[in-house]
């Protein structure tokens, strides 16, 4: 189980993540983090671009849906279900 974040660990290091798996609300693992995406600020990252599946399509996970990173295990879970989750590319 992926403990939830503290409102201290609110502002994370999103650039830190690649390489990590991302799992959605219910378990599932979506894909493995391919880079931190930038929009809102040129210097911290306000999403993930996410590569899952056969296909190997591209999910785009905004910072806000994150519930919890686990450095340790290199996991990170998600509030949204894989469904609500945007692609693109």
């Amino acid at each position: 189980m992926i403990p939830a974040m503290s409102s201290a660990a609110a502002a994370l290091d999103l650039t830190a993540t690649t390489g990590y798996l991302v799992a959605d609300a219910r378990g599932r693992v979506i894909g493995k983090v391919e880079a931190p995406m930038y929009g809102t600020s040129p210097d911290v990252p306000d999403a993930l671009a996410v590569r899952s599946g056969f296909l190997r399509r591209r999910r785009l996970v905004p910072a806000e849906a994150i519930r919890a990173i686990d450095g340790r295990s290199g996991v990170i879970g998600l509030r949204l279900v894989r469904e609500s989750i945007q692609s693109f590319g």
